[in-house]
């Protein structure tokens, strides 16, 4: 099938967008996905000219762009906002820090997004939502059902007027299903996409590492919302098969502690079965970039990105076209 594979520079903002061009070149990836952060993907600036240079940067190493990705001011959308969002939010979004002023500029800022994607050409936007009640996940006190309910009810008020812009653009947003948002599992993702009634713009980018450790089935996942996966991240994780001294909540540990019952890793060195995601990838028939996301803290990240783009290149493969037990017909 030869899909393209990609990465996502959002733990490379600290490098120059020509320079990571340069180094993902050398790695040997097809093209990037752009992270709205660093200088590597500027919404603010993103008009035509603006968008007519990123891709003429990209084609002068031969990369190509797939998608671009908000993560950080996606979050604020939906967030009870507080002191640790300014230090993720540029300054324009954080403003006065009121928390209903950052929720409101950021909500403006992801309609703008999905207009500067449709001039850079691009057709999804990769992000997060932000979640009012994500702190309520373990319920002691005990949460009231309806509590949680309307949480999904703001999520829908809030993402509706932009998705609605998504639509108008032709580009699809794709939650990254992850810990901290409205969606962090297979059961909340259904309970999300009822809540925006199925909003077409609505759909997912599939990262096996926030569920493998969960102990979520993560090839369900992709076969459960088959019709809505829009981008997907190989990234991979490991986690324990014995009892350690930070279990899942991670025990307030960084990443990188030898205590931890999970963490990162480079794709192919966690536990994550790539296998069993590139057949239910090819059941499903997605033709879109496969996009390494890189994180382990033990390990050089350039070695790493060039190890996991090779890897991930051997590991996928194109689906059979013939069925072979119609070779013993008569």
């Amino acid at each position: 099938m030869a899909r393209p594979v990609t990465i996502f520079t959002g733990q490379w903002a600290d490098l120059p967008l020509k320079v990571m061009c340069q180094k993902s070149k050398d790695f040997g990836y097809d093209g990037l996905e752009l992270a709205c952060w660093g200088d590597h993907f500027e919404v603010e600036k993103a008009d035509a000219d603006y968008c007519k240079k990123k891709r003429e940067l990209l084609k002068s190493f031969g990369l190509n762009v797939y998608a671009i990705s908000s993560h950080l001011v996606g979050q604020a959308v939906c967030d009870n906002i507080d002191f640790r969002h300014q230090s993720i939010l540029p300054d324009r979004i954080w403003g006065d820090g009121n928390p209903e002023g950052v929720r409101q500029r950021a909500s403006e800022e992801m309609k703008e997004t999905a207009r500067a994607a449709a001039r850079l050409g691009v057709k999804v936007v990769n992000g997060f939502t932000g979640s009012s009640i994500w702190q309520y996940l373990y319920s002691f006190p005990p949460v009231p059902a309806n509590f949680i309910d309307n949480g999904f009810k703001d999520f829908a008020v809030r993402w509706k007027p932009i998705l609605d812009v998504f639509v108008k653009e032709g580009v699809k947003f794709a939650l990254e299903v992850h810990p901290t948002e409205i969606a962090f599992d297979i059961a909340s993702t259904q309970k999300a996409l009822e809540a925006i009634d199925y909003h077409p713009a609505f759909g997912f980018n599939f990262d096996p590492s926030h569920f493998g450790y969960q102990g979520v089935d993560y090839v369900r996942f992709i076969e459960k919302f088959h019709d809505r996966i829009f981008n997907v991240h190989m990234k991979d994780v490991y986690w324990s098969e014995k009892p350690t001294e930070a279990g899942v909540f991670g025990g307030h540990t960084n990443f990188g502690d030898r205590r931890r019952f999970w963490d990162f890793r480079s794709v192919g060195r966690g536990n994550i079965k790539f296998e069993e995601i590139i057949r239910a990838l090819n059941a499903i028939g997605y033709q879109g970039p496969l996009s390494i996301e890189w994180e382990d803290s033990a390990m050089d990240r350039e070695e790493g990105a060039r190890e996991a783009c090779a890897y991930t290149k051997k590991i996928d493969f194109t689906p059979s076209k013939i069925v072979f037990d119609s070779n013993f017909d008569k």
